[in-house]
C-alpha cells in the first residue's frame, strides 16, 4: 500500500541523478513515474548488471541500441562509453519518456557519443499499435498486447508507430550492442531483426520473459548465438539451453 502510494505521488515529479562513475557520471532527468529506484542518490545501486555489461562490451566508436530506452540510465551510459566517435540510438514509445530523453541528451558532454531518441515502438514489421502506460512504474508499459502483473493496470493508451529492427538498420548505423527491454514483446522484436542477427551480430542483452522463453531461445540459436545469464558473474561463463530472465546472448565465433 505504502508503495502504490508513494508511486502516485512522485508520478509527476521530475529531477536529476548522475550516472556511476563507470558510466561517466553525467546527469540526466529521471522521475518517480520511472520507478521508485531512481530516488537512490547512489546510481550504482539502479542497475549494476546493466552498467557491468555495458562496461564489458560497448566500447569507443561503437554504435548501440537502447530499445525502450526508459529515463536512459543505458542509454547515456552508453554513450559515455562509445565516446565521440560512437553512437547511440535510444528508441522509446512513451511521449513523457521521450521528453526527458531528449533534455538529457541536450545536456550531455561532448566527450560523449551522439545520442539520437526516437519515438516508437518495436515490434515485427511497421504499422500503428496502441500502447499501453502502466498505472504504476512506467519501466512496465507495454504494446497492448503485452505487457507483465506489474502493471497495476493501464493509466491510459497512446497511439504509436511499430518500426522493425531490421527497418531501422536501412536507416541507422548497425549496432554492436543491442539493449532489448520491451515488456514481454522479446519474441515479436527479434523475429523483425533476421538481418541485424546474421549479417550485423551484436552482443545482446534483453529481459525475455517465461512466456516466450523457449521461441527466444530457439530463435537465438538458429542464428548462431550462445545464451547466458546475464546475471551470473562467475567466469568462465555457463551456457544456457533455455533464455533466462536477463539474457546476454553472444554471437558464436565460428558462425558468420
Amino acid at each position: 500500500m505504502l508503495r502504490k502510494l508513494a508511486e502516485k505521488a512522485t508520478r509527476k515529479s521530475v529531477f536529476r541523478r548522475r550516472l556511476p562513475t563507470a558510466l561517466g557520471g553525467s546527469s540526466i532527468y529521471v522521475s518517480g513515474s520511472a520507478g521508485l529506484k531512481f530516488f537512490r542518490r547512489n546510481m550504482a545501486l539502479i542497475d549494476p548488471q546493466l552498467m557491468n555489461t555495458l562496461v564489458e562490451f560497448v566500447h569507443p566508436g561503437h554504435c548501440v541500441w537502447d530499445i525502450g530506452a526508459n529515463v536512459g540510465y543505458g542509454t547515456f551510459g552508453a554513450a559515455h562509453l562509445v565516446g565521440g566517435g560512437g553512437s547511440v540510438l535510444a528508441v522509446e514509445p512513451d511521449t513523457w519518456l521521450v521528453s526527458l530523453l531528449r533534455s538529457s541528451a541536450n545536456s550531455q558532454p561532448n566527450s560523449s557519443g551522439n545520442v539520437t531518441v526516437l519515438a516508437a515502438a518495436v515490434a515485427s514489421e511497421c504499422g500503428v499499435r496502441t500502447f499501453s502506460i502502466a498505472s504504476r512504474s512506467r519501466a512496465t508499459n507495454s504494446l497492448a498486447e503485452y505487457g507483465t502483473s506489474q502493471t497495476g493496470g493501464v493509466a491510459e493508451t497512446q497511439t504509436v508507430v511499430t518500426l522493425s529492427l531490421d527497418w531501422l538498420r536501412e536507416r541507422f548505423p548497425a549496432p554492436q550492442f543491442l539493449k532489448i527491454d520491451v515488456e514481454g514483446a522479446e519474441l515479436e522484436v527479434l523475429r523483425g531483426a533476421t538481418s541485424i542477427l546474421r549479417r550485423d551480430r551484436p552482443v545482446i542483452l534483453c529481459e525475455i520473459g517465461e512466456a516466450c522463453a523457449d521461441a527466444v531461445s530457439a530463435l537465438l540459436r538458429d542464428a548462431g548465438y550462445e545464451l547466458f545469464d546475464a546475471e551470473n558473474h562467475a567466469r568462465p561463463r555457463s551456457k544456457l539451453l533455455r533464455a533466462t530472465w536477463n539474457t546476454l546472448a553472444i554471437p558464436n565465433a565460428g558462425r558468420s
